[in-house]
């Protein structure tokens, strides 16, 4: 019988997973299921650009691991039993079997029970999520408003992008904290620099309370008036993973162990958004393509080394940058610590850009090519660990 693994979720952490397991491990020995709802690779890093009015590549998750040995199955994930070892699905198949479980199914909008986001707010967390905005976008005329709400990564991006998009439009972006504080101070320049040329109004320490049909409502009763506004306020996880024995965060991530494991079941591994892991210095890694990248490296090494009787990979993940596009000719990357603290090193204007450009290529490339991925940089050596099962290896 084949040693059984199945993978929940084609994202960034997901479908390298799939494909670095299927580079490591014979077919003659393993089945590996990629289970996703969506029948394409969707670029969530990009997904700023496909709301302001860019066309993305379509890459069918099919065509991609043609050859592979990766079977796809298209199908929403309902259930998981991790006593029973099965999952329950609505699509093409309706239960699934495993020996070995890979959870990888991300994140979507975090909304704080905060009134009227799901009515009224847009957001970028996925593709259909994207071109509903992209839709509403192309309906507002000259003059008309567009209000982003959050400070972070994927809040600056988005602004940025529909205020070189759509120039004559107003682009305001409120914060509960700092937009951007957390970088380095000539980043933060160069950031609030970027914000004056486009335009982009910024209200900061601007607690929202409620989203309307018109903008929205302050903690200090403020209204700020939008045609459209854009929630980025922050991600939280599907409710899948909680609703099971599984050992899970206060924030219902699965608390895993250095290899990726779960600490409660030894079957059961968690990659990307949906892990929640320690890196480097015990700080638990941030959400992000930066931490699901070499989460899903370090997870597929390790269940591919428990399955072949070799030394397995547990040491802390670290970053290396943070890189922000601000439109399609200006960005900024701010070299981190391995612990994800700023640096003085900072690249800004058309080179940080193309750096951005580079790494968002470069990750969607070893999508592409699952049997071919780049090496690790981001991790360190492999360490020991024991072996549990025999099998070939490719």
């Amino acid at each position: 019988m084949k040693h059984r693994i199945v993978v929940l979720g084609a994202g960034y952490a997901g479908a390298i997973t799939a494909g670095r397991l299927a580079k490591r491990l014979h077919r003659d020995d393993v089945e590996i299921t990629l289970v996703n709802a969506d029948p394409e690779f969707v670029e969530r890093v990009r997904m700023h650009q496909l709301a302001s009015g860019q066309d993305l590549p379509v890459r069918p998750l099919r065509e991609v691991f043609a050859g592979t040995g990766v079977q796809v199955r298209i199908a929403r994930v309902t259930a998981v039993d991790v006593d029973r070892k099965s999952v329950e699905l609505t699509g093409e198949v309706e239960t699934l079997g495993y020996d070995t479980l890979v959870y990888a199914l991300g994140s979507t909008i975090a909304d704080y029970g905060i009134p009227g986001v799901a009515e009224y707010a847009y957001n970028v967390a996925g593709k259909q999520a994207a071109m509903r905005l992209r839709a509403r976008l192309s309906e507002l005329g000259p003059g008309q408003t567009v209000l982003v709400v959050g400070g972070g990564l994927t809040s600056i991006e988005v602004a940025a992008e529909i205020a070189e998009a759509r120039r004559d439009l107003e682009v305001s972006i409120a914060a509960r904290g700092g937009v951007g504080d957390w970088l380095e101070e000539k980043a933060q320049r160069h950031l609030r620099a970027a914000f004056e040329r486009f335009g982009i109004t910024v209200c900061e320490h601007t607690d929202i309370t409620h989203v309307t049909a018109n903008g929205v409502v302050t903690g200090a009763g403020a209204q700020i008036p939008a045609q459209m506004t854009v929630w980025t306020a922050g991600f939280t996880v599907h409710p899948i993973a909680a609703a099971t024995t599984l050992a899970v965060s206060d924030s219902g991530r699965i608390v895993v162990d250095a290899t990726l494991r779960s600490v409660s079941h030894p079957d059961v591994y968690a990659v990307g958004d949906a892990a929640y892991a320690e890196g480097v210095g015990g700080k638990p890694l941030r959400m992000g393509c930066a931490t699901a990248t070499p989460m899903a490296w370090q997870g597929a090494d390790a269940i591919a080394a428990r399955l072949t009787g070799r030394k397995v990979p547990d040491a802390p993940i670290g970053y290396a940058s943070q890189c922000i596009s601000l439109g399609r000719r200006d960005g900024i990357v701010q070299k981190v610590t391995p612990d994800d603290q700023p640096t003085s090193t900072v690249i800004t204007g058309r080179m940080g850009a193309r750096i951005k450009e580079l790494v968002c290529a470069s990750t969607a490339w070893s999508i592409a090519h699952p049997t071919m991925m780049l090496p690790s940089r981001r991790r360190h050596l492999m360490a020991t660990g024991a072996a549990e099962h025999q099998f070939v290896t490719r």
